[in-house]
């Protein structure tokens, strides 16, 4: 009886191999080069321009002569694609810039694989730079609204008006995580998943962070999906999880002095509500929007009904 349990064992396991490696080979999907992703997500008026060392995709649109352009900084894991809605409504009165940052979007990682908050701030002030944008509305979403406010707090003279949308600052806990994060969370899943890439994960990744999942194309998949392919993207997200602020800068937030709205998705279960409204008690004389049906990124998945807000806010 001792021998045929073992054997059932030796069994059992042999089959879970074969199994997790049948998994592996269905999921294989190694990194892409940024060559081969240019033609589908970087038509004009997208551009590469240098960025102490960087190639940075971004798109300049709208009124040349706008002497405050609004710069848009997307998410974790999403790309400038995420800002197209809002872009189309305002460059019509608006110089407007979005960019894909460093280790996401097509452009990729740096050299240094440094994602903290200082890293990026620096980044923002160099493109501003870059571009000769002396001052400028600075709005973003998630990791890009974090990032916002902090160049609006380490460069005060360089941020007119805020628009934080969804955006971290606090020591927030999750409702829910998308499972592409608990996996780039969680060592060694997120060594096998820079080889591997489940479209499911993707598709339930965005689903996640969307108030009505139904809104979730395949098209806005594959933007997805490809934007994680990009080489090095994978590994670089690794790296910014294992570098979060954590909070540890919320006590600059109350120093804010820019005129700020917040918007705010009810349905967000990556960040929840409550830290919408702690910005707005935080931020003298913040303005606060909610949505009652939306996600944690409103701006994509309702584009008209936040965008006719935001207009409001900078007239």
């Amino acid at each position: 009886m001792g021998k045929s349990i073992l054997k059932g064992i030796l069994y059992l396991l042999l089959l879970l191999l074969v199994l997790i490696a049948a998994s592996i080979a269905l999921t294989w999907a190694p990194d892409k080069p940024v060559s081969e992703l240019k033609q589908r997500w970087a038509p004009p008026p997208s551009q590469f321009i240098a960025v102490k060392g960087l190639q940075v995709h971004i798109r300049d649109e709208g009124l040349r002569d706008d002497a405050v352009p609004i710069l848009l900084i997307h998410g974790t894991s999403a790309s400038l694609h995420t800002w197209e809605g809002w872009v189309a409504a305002l460059k019509d009165k608006h110089r407007v810039i979005t960019m894909d940052l460093p280790g996401f979007g097509l452009t990729g990682p740096n050299a240094q694989d440094d994602y903290s908050n200082a890293v990026y701030v620096r980044f923002m002030l160099d493109l501003m730079d870059k571009l000769g944008v002396q001052k400028c509305i600075l709005g973003g979403n998630s990791l890009g609204g974090e990032i916002a406010w902090q160049v609006a707090a380490a460069a005060p003279q360089r941020v007119e008006k805020l628009i934080l949308v969804d955006a971290g600052g606090y020591a927030f806990k999750p409702k829910s995580l998308p499972i592409g994060f608990i996996i780039a969370r969680t060592p060694g899943l997120n060594k096998l998943m820079e080889s591997t890439l489940p479209r499911s994960m993707i598709e339930k990744s965005v689903r996640n962070v969307y108030g009505d999942p139904a809104k979730v194309t395949p098209q806005l998949v594959d933007l997805y999906e490809a934007m994680t392919l990009r080489e090095g993207n994978r590994h670089a997200l690794g790296r910014r999880f294992g570098q979060l602020d954590g909070g540890a800068s919320a006590e600059k937030i109350k120093a804010l002095k820019q005129p700020t709205l917040i918007i705010w998705g009810a349905h967000d279960g990556l960040i929840p509500i409550e830290y919408g409204q702690q910005f707005h008690q935080d931020i003298a004389g913040s303005q606060f929007v909610r949505f009652d049906q939306l996600g944690h990124v409103p701006h994509e998945e309702d584009p008209v009904a936040t965008v006719a807000v935001v207009k409001t806010f900078l007239n």
